[in-house]
């Protein structure tokens, strides 16, 4: 960066900072500009809470040396690009989900689901996986004030078309108005059977629910058909299996109102 260089809108600078990477000397006069500027304050709190959020998920694993050959794979990926350094600005968020998504979901992971009264039982490991993948993707994303999607509302045809297209399934957005939730927009991303899908929606005040979607594994599709329930910390999840294709309804409401979410997405799909 230019020493005339604004740090607030370098975002390498501000990714050092979130992830204590910057000298004693250079934090202490971004820490004054952001103290002058809301939105960047704003910006930094929302990565540092992505962060927070990603090692509460992942602990044990975050506590555990990192594997000899996803290390070689990180070796291989410098030595072919030049966007490894981007990799390493993310820091611990970048790790997390390189855990989350790449390592299959160990079974170190202690996994804590409680059965939904009056609907079928889901077994399948698969299943459990997916709703996993879906309380990761939404802590990583649902802070985000830049860019917590990749498209937006506005474009809602071209993003339902688009994600159709890369999961080969036709997709529909769920109508959440009358529960007072508005789609924000969209984003492709990896999942241990394909691709998923994340759509994003925000109430009036300001809270945000995810509905990942996604193939389950082939084994699962013959077992899973309704609704199961879990959380890990303050992010829950209602989650279902249709059809070959898997369903996460996740947020931090509370159980109750994310069940009426969940019945509302349910209906309209």
């Amino acid at each position: 960066m230019r020493e005339d260089a604004d740090p607030l809108q370098d975002e390498a600078t501000l990714h050092a900072y979130v992830d204590g990477r910057l000298a004693p000397a250079a934090r202490a006069v971004l820490q004054s500009r952001l103290d002058s500027d809301p939105e960047a304050a704003r910006t930094v709190r929302a990565w540092q809470e992505q962060i927070a959020g990603m090692k509460a998920l992942h602990r044990e694993l975050l506590d555990e040396p990192v594997p000899p050959s996803l290390l070689q794979a990180a070796q291989r990926l410098h030595h072919r690009s030049n966007r490894f350094g981007q990799w390493q600005r993310w820091g611990g968020m970048a790790a997390a989900l390189l855990l989350a998504f790449g390592l299959g979901w160990g079974g170190s992971l202690q996994w804590r689901a409680w059965e939904e009264s009056g609907f079928g039982v889901a077994r399948s490991r698969g299943v459990l996986d997916f709703a996993r993948q879906a309380q990761v993707a939404y802590t990583v994303f649902s802070p985000e004030v830049r860019h917590p999607v990749e498209v937006e509302a506005a474009q809602q045809q071209h993003l339902v078309q688009w994600l159709s297209k890369r999961l080969n399934r036709p997709l529909k957005v769920p109508n959440l108005t009358e529960q007072g939730y508005e789609l924000v927009g969209g984003r492709l991303l990896p999942g241990g059977d394909g691709p998923r899908a994340q759509f994003m929606f925000q109430s009036g005040a300001g809270e945000r629910i995810t509905l990942y979607v996604g193939a389950v594994d082939a084994k699962a599709q013959a077992s899973e058909t309704a609704f199961r329930y879990t959380n890990e910390g303050n992010v829950a999840s209602f989650y279902w299996v249709d059809q070959g294709f898997g369903y996460a309804l996740t947020g931090k409401s509370q159980r109750a109102r994310l069940l009426v979410l969940a019945e509302a997405v349910f209906k309209q799909l």
